[in-house]
């Protein structure tokens, strides 16, 4: 009696670490969401650029000094406060309106109120009795999304942590279906077949990187992704795709996939998703389109005849912590034929049962190669409901606005050339010098180590055909075109001061 007493002592000391009932967990929840609340504020309020500049020795030295597990826990504010300090101050402010490298968002406030309710709450999507509000949600919310992309009713779907996860599942699918329907062969239950050496995925040679890395996890290789050329327009050449299907199959490779990108991370380029769709039906592949940059213009009302012919594609990938603003990580995968799911399912009598499909209870496990899954759905659906379609299209239409605006203006800059014309809001450019041509990219790649070192800008560097440029991606609807005159203003400066130092190193040299 006295061991049960003890017990029930010990347990009711934890109360205050857990949400329940009582007064005290109340309290102390409130407190904990108060302090982290200042803290991220005042975290914003100190920083008056996008980065602050501090270089990654530095930065490791002071992360390596912090204790990371002392023996007595210290006081939440306190913690706070160190992180504040520490993670906070020297965090990427991706809200900033010069913070324009990658395809990483500034996100929403009401997805920051989502995130706690995701985390408060801890729902785990693999199983119905795990979360049963949110797997309806979910289903409810993927059934919303087949409709946004054209997909007619036979389409499913599932929440992803994004393009790569996605990628990976369009060509897992992919591949297996064709071993199915062409092979006669279940990879699931017998592995890869003999041809597998002989099969091949076409994309374009801007396409992301995930294509070539799910070719090697899935056994096939590397070598299995054929990198077909591009237009003026880097989107793919249906020409060069037409020759390449050809070749393969006179060599008896067996081409199963197509890999369309709608938005490359490079250029942002549309690949003629219709030209794909009919090439994929005449030779008898898979279609999957990359949607993850440019699935967003499906909101748009100006710009939704982009991504026309997406509805065609047998797999799709889009994200929401890019253009719908939402934060990381939050994408979903979506199939045309729901049926092609039964390719991955697989059942566990601890977790999705053969009987709960039969009594009609949705365990989202056997779409997804994840198991254990946040409930990320919520925070797309609180931004939506909150923002509304109308909303969240005007910043996307704004921010490819801006980068048509950006476009003409590098072009009214004497050294800086700009390298394509954006079809959603990515700005390929470099300065040009003009003398030392040779030393192009050691000059470019000291411009923009720069403006990062020196927290003034933040913008990305990418190599094209051996040539080094730099990039800006304009997701953040907050950036204006004085911002962005003011950085190539500041970039010309640069690239013309380092070019006066070479050439007198150069005459010291002589």
């Amino acid at each position: 009696m006295k061991l049960l007493e003890k017990f029930k002592e010990d347990t009711g000391t934890f109360d205050r670490l857990f949400l329940n009932s009582s007064d005290t967990s109340q309290l102390a929840y409130e407190q904990a969401v108060t302090t982290a609340k200042n803290a991220v504020i005042n975290g914003f309020a100190n920083q008056s650029q996008p980065y602050s500049g501090l270089h990654p020795e530095m930065l490791a030295g002071m992360i390596e000094k912090l204790p990371i597990c002392p023996e007595k826990g210290n006081d939440l504010e306190a913690v706070l406060n160190n992180v504040s300090d520490t993670f906070l101050e020297h965090s990427m402010v991706v809200s900033d309106p010069s913070c324009l490298a990658h395809l990483h968002c500034p996100v929403v406030i009401p997805a920051l109120a989502a995130e706690m309710l995701i985390s408060a709450t801890n729902q785990s999507m693999d199983s119905w009795d795990q979360s049963p509000a949110a797997t309806q949600l979910e289903v409810q919310m993927v059934k919303w999304l087949c409709s946004l992309f054209g997909y007619s009713g036979e389409a499913d779907g599932v929440f992803t942590s994004g393009g790569t996860q996605s990628n990976y599942m369009g060509l897992l699918l992919a591949r297996d279906s064709f071993c199915k329907t062409q092979l006669r062969w279940n990879v699931q239950r017998d592995g890869l077949p003999p041809e597998a050496k002989q099969f091949r995925i076409l994309c374009s040679k801007h396409a992301h990187f995930t294509v070539q890395q799910s070719a090697a996890q899935l056994g096939l290789g590397q070598e299995a992704v054929v990198p077909v050329e591009t237009d003026e327009n880097q989107r793919m050449s249906v020409d060069d795709l037409k020759h390449k299907v050809r070749e393969l199959h006179c060599q008896s490779f067996l081409p199963f996939a197509i890999v369309a990108t709608a938005g490359t991370t490079d250029f942002g380029s549309i690949d003629p998703l219709i030209d794909l769709a009919n090439m994929a039906e005449q030779y008898q592949m898979w279609l999957h389109v990359d949607a993850a940059y440019g699935g967003a213009l499906a909101l748009s009302d100006i710009h939704h005849r982009k991504i026309n012919g997406v509805q065609f594609a047998d797999s799709l990938t889009v994200d929401f912590h890019k253009l719908f603003y939402q934060p990381i990580s939050c994408g979903a995968f979506l199939l045309k034929d729901a049926r092609h799911f039964e390719l991955m399912r697989l059942n566990a009598d601890y977790l999705n049962p053969e009987e709960d499909e039969v009594d009609g209870v949705v365990n989202l496990v056997a779409k997804s190669t994840q198991t254990t899954r946040r409930f990320d759905a919520l925070k797309l659906f609180i931004s939506l409901q909150t923002l509304g379609r109308r909303e969240i299209a005007a910043m996307i239409d704004h921010t490819i606005d801006l980068a048509q605006q950006t476009a003409d203006l590098i072009s009214s800059f004497k050294n800086l050339e700009r390298l394509n014309v954006p079809e959603i809001n990515a700005v390929v450019f470099r300065y040009c010098p003009a003398v030392a041509a040779e030393k192009s990219n050691a000059i470019n790649r000291l411009i923009q180590r720069s403006f990062l070192y020196r927290g003034k800008a933040v913008f990305a560097k990418t190599k094209i055909d051996g040539t080094l440029y730099l990039k800006f991606t304009l997701l953040n609807p907050r950036t204006t075109l004085e911002t962005i005159e003011q950085i190539l203003t500041d970039i010309q400066i640069l690239g013309e001061k380092i070019e006066d130092q070479e050439r007198g190193e150069t005459c010291g040299g002589k």
